[in-house]
């Protein structure tokens, strides 16, 4: 197809992805049930301890089982990847560049059998979960190519100025070694993928692990790598809890860096691991938002209203990128609203396998509740629900995670303004000067994405005053979502990041190497 899948392309696919959708989700939905391992030095590893895993679309809709790492597990992949890190690092770029790209190439092959099991395990409908998929490809063939662009990042510097002698300098990045990526629920497969594609194609070798709830991503990325002929031990899986897994992957030995998405408070954590003990290691986080957007009295406000729906409700608002936080000037605040309230009504909830539904569960029984109680703090808070509110109980949707998206007018001493939820819920404030609206927006620890609309006179002073790391102006595709590798970076300011670098930019691959200068005196 010449269609272009991307996050901001999906809302209009051609009838020919959903067709292979429905085949490939009918091939996925007849081996479920299936027992799932580990994969340690180039093998499948049974584990001890094994845990079955069901769909939030329907909690009797049996997934798998899936294997828990202990720490003996651990060692053995951390162990295999040292082992097998001098070999790794010594093939020349090309070589490595090549297998990651049949690694992009093999992930194509299977998009839509990815995509279905990204459906059945997250909850996301078709189309978020085809653009999960196609990106990691894109994240394979993205990082091949720079690395390769680059030549490894090797460059030649001038000799050093002495009469009768030629010493030569060169500046060349080198790998860390152990590469440790911990990868979020929400999209567990791009984010374990892109981590685990730039640590590769640098040089270093890999252990990944998998959240809890989507054990079944990171094996899918296994076989991936596995059937690609990537030499054993440089790519390793683990999937179990963070607790013990994660940390033993952290505290480990042999780990030289970490890539981690997730929350604000399990990601400082490892950033003072790894800043402590004999020298400070790289750590690589992500650690989400709580993203605005401001709109003005000369905004489009069917554009806005449009965008702000995709960004606040998609995916469940289960993005660390998802709209929480809207700044709506006095003068066009009830249109809209009337705007909203239109397109969050149209929004058909429900079994995500389906086509006509665009938005699915809500991940676990957790998020469920956590979307009750923090309805009953907007209440209770003196908030007015605007739309939505109510978990969804009745019918099919009963055996469920299914919520209400929700818009909710609040005074500015609420304490969810603050709060990243991760759930379909955005609050509204009213404001009568941009520059108020500015403070507002800029009035967290985080510093993820943020959205605009208004005059194209405006955006400048949008952009140069937001602390956000992602912005987007007048965009319908999203107001605060939908960055892809090769067209937006996506990184974080602030709480939301560690580095400042961000995903897919010119400046990602280099926080997997250090440097080495090297002088020769001939």
């Amino acid at each position: 197809m010449s269609f272009r899948l991307t996050y901001a392309t999906m809302f209009n696919p051609p009838e020919a992805m959903h067709e292979r959708f429905e085949a490939a989700m009918h091939r996925v939905s007849a081996g479920l049930g299936t027992r799932h391992g580990l994969f340690i030095d180039g093998f499948d590893r049974a584990a001890a301890d094994y845990a079955q895993r069901r769909s939030p679309i329907d909690s009797e809709l049996v997934l798998g089982e899936f294997a828990l790492a202990h720490v003996d597990d651990v060692d053995a992949a951390m162990k295999a990847a040292h082992a097998a890190y001098p070999a790794w690092r010594a093939l020349p770029v090309a070589e490595r560049a090549r297998l990651i790209r049949k690694v992009g190439d093999l992930m194509e092959e299977r998009v839509y059998d990815i995509a279905a099991a990204l459906t059945l395990e997250v909850g996301k409908n078709r189309m978020e979960a085809l653009g999960e998929a196609q990106e990691t490809v894109d994240f394979f063939h993205h990082y091949a190519d720079d690395f390769e662009s680059h030549a490894g990042y090797e460059n030649a510097l001038p000799n050093d100025p002495l009469d009768g002698v030629v010493s030569r300098n060169r500046s060349v990045m080198r790998p860390h070694g152990v590469w440790v990526v911990i990868a979020p629920f929400n999209f567990p497969f791009a984010l374990a993928g892109g981590p685990v594609a730039a640590a590769l194609v640098t040089g270093n070798t890999v252990v990944c692990k998998a959240a809890s709830d989507t054990p079944w991503s990171g094996r899918l990325l296994a076989d991936c790598i596995r059937d690609a002929g990537l030499p054993p031990g440089v790519f390793n899986y683990v999937s179990g809890s963070g607790r013990e897994v994660g940390e033993a992957l952290a505290q480990h030995p042999l780990t030289a860096g970490i890539t981690f998405t997730g929350s604000v408070g399990v990601g400082t954590h490892l950033l003072r691991q790894m800043a402590g003990g004999a020298w400070p290691r790289p750590c690589i986080a992500e650690m989400g938002g709580k993203n605005p957007c401001i709109v003005t009295e000369h905004a489009d406000l069917d554009r806005a209203a449009a965008g702000i729906a995709r960004s606040a409700f998609g995916m469940g608002g289960q993005k660390c990128s998802a709209l929480s936080r809207l700044y709506v000037h006095e003068d066009v605040a009830d249109d809209l609203i009337q705007k909203l309230q239109q397109q969050i009504a149209a929004i058909r909830i429900g079994d995500a396998r389906k086509r006509e539904y665009w938005l699915g569960p809500v991940v676990n029984a957790t998020a469920y509740a956590n979307y009750a109680g923090y309805i009953g703090e907007l209440k209770d808070g003196g908030a007015t629900l605007l739309s939505g509110g109510d978990q969804l109980r009745e019918g099919e949707l009963a055996r469920g995670y299914y919520v209400q998206p929700v818009l909710a007018e609040a005074g500015l001493e609420h304490p969810l303004w603050k709060q990243e939820m991760f759930l379909p819920i955005v609050m509204l404030h009213r404001y009568r000067d941009r520059n108020e609206a500015m403070r507002l927006a800029n009035d967290t620890d985080m510093g993820l994405t943020a959205g605009f609309y208004g005059s194209l006179e405006e955006v400048p002073w949008f952009q140069d005053n937001i602390e956000a790391g992602v912005t987007y102006a007048n965009r319908p595709q999203g107001a605060t979502t939908g960055a892809w590798p090769g067209y937006q970076p996506f990184g974080g300011w602030k709480g939301s990041g560690s580095t400042g670098k961000a995903i897919a930019s010119f400046y990602y691959l280099q926080q997997y190497l250090r440097e080495q200068s090297r002088t020769l005196v001939e």
